[in-house]
């Protein structure tokens, strides 16, 4: 009995069970929406967005792993931060840096051999994306800026100077967005586009996963990870304890942009007819990381599921038009899940707190024994 206890009191489960029923709430919503807007479309529209990706095949399969990638990518770089006590809210500028950065050498470095072109493409992004970051952790750690305030800004300095940079190095002015990449910077397809037809998948989904495995063992396994986690969680202690508190405030927000610079590499340099558009939006990915990390609880492997999850709805929404309903309406799912997915921290918090009630009146009814 005290195993059962101890896993249905453990931590994980409450994170799984917040979760689901966030992403329950979400649904409802959804289908709320679905007969409000079209009540005899509703059921079928909705069975296509709870199908997801399976209707289509290994096709709607490698479009989901496709779609996954980049808010995996970004919802680690969030989810890294918050587990060290810090919100990055700038993952989408560092996203846009990393994208350029990986864009510019795809298009200018046709020197490098076609076996390494792409490595120094995502190289180039990783250490874009880091000094995004690092700029927000400088003034957070020297200056007791507020990362938020610090990042938000940096989104907008990011998407504006990656438009005027684009202009100025890898424009096609018949576009208005960035040239082509070489196709030696192209990932590799390591032979999924055979596996998943019709997908154009490539090997950036086993590079998410690997960031997602070392974040995790970073995280939970090592000394370095301990000290980030312990100095977001009580910095005065830390500074006791003798751990530099400012270098792991700095080194926690470069890590985590660098995360968010390889997923736009990996979604730019996938040969799939997506480019640099010259426009004055801040990228959804970033934002989209945040839902995917508040989704999967911070936790690593908790958010490889959460993004394959918002990828796999996302595809089963694209096959709601055969319902005649437009594809906006996914986003409105998908938001509703998101907003849900906020508020699946006030449910793991209340699940906390009948976990705690209910073991101080275990203890009691053992201390009258």
């Amino acid at each position: 009995m005290k195993h059962k206890h101890h896993f249905f009191e453990s931590e994980g489960f409450a994170s799984f069970i917040s979760s689901v029923l966030a992403i329950a709430c979400g649904l409802l919503f959804g289908l709320g929406i679905l007969f409000i807007s079209n009540p005899s479309q509703a059921y079928g529209g909705f069975m296509m967005v709870v199908q997801g990706c399976f209707t289509d095949g290994l096709a709607g399969i490698g479009l989901m792993l496709y779609y996954a990638v980049p808010i995996i990518m970004t919802g680690l770089s969030v989810g890294f931060a918050f587990r060290t006590g810090l919100f990055n809210i700038g993952a989408s500028g560092q996203f846009t840096a990393g994208a350029f950065a990986a864009v510019y050498v795809g298009v200018k470095w046709t020197f490098l051999p076609e076996g390494i072109h792409w490595l120094v493409a995502i190289l180039a992004a990783m250490l874009a994306g880091a000094l995004w970051g690092l700029i927000p952790g400088l003034l957070k750690a020297y200056r007791n800026v507020n990362e938020v305030i610090a990042s938000i800004m940096m989104n907008y300095i990011g998407m504006y100077l990656v438009n005027y940079l684009v202009r100025n190095t890898i424009y096609d002015q018949m576009k208005n967005q960035s040239l082509g990449v070489k196709s030696s910077a192209y990932l590799p397809t390591a032979g999924l586009e055979n596996i998943f037809a019709g997908s154009k998948l490539n090997i950036g989904i086993f590079i998410a996963i690997l960031c997602v495995v070392i974040i995790h063992v970073l995280l939970s396994r090592t000394t370095f990870g301990y000290e980030l986690k312990a100095c977001g969680k009580n910095e005065n202690a830390c500074k006791y304890a003798g751990i530099n508190a400012k270098r792991n405030v700095v080194l926690s927000m470069v890590i985590a942009g660098a995360l968010s610079g390889i997923g736009g590499a990996l979604l730019y340099l996938s040969n799939t007819g997506k480019y640099l558009q010259v426009l004055d939006v801040i990228a959804p990915e970033g934002f989209n990381g945040i839902c995917v990390a508040l989704l999967g609880q911070s936790s690593p492997i908790g958010i490889l599921f959460a993004g394959l999850f918002i990828a796999y709805i996302t595809v089963g929404g694209g096959n709601m038009q055969l319902f005649n309903f437009v594809p906006e309406v996914i986003d409105i799912i998908v938001a509703a899940i998101i907003y849900c997915g906020a508020l699946s921290l006030l449910i793991r918090n209340l699940l906390e707190r009948i976990k705690v009630k209910k073991r101080q009146a275990r203890e009691r009814g053992e201390g009258q024994r």
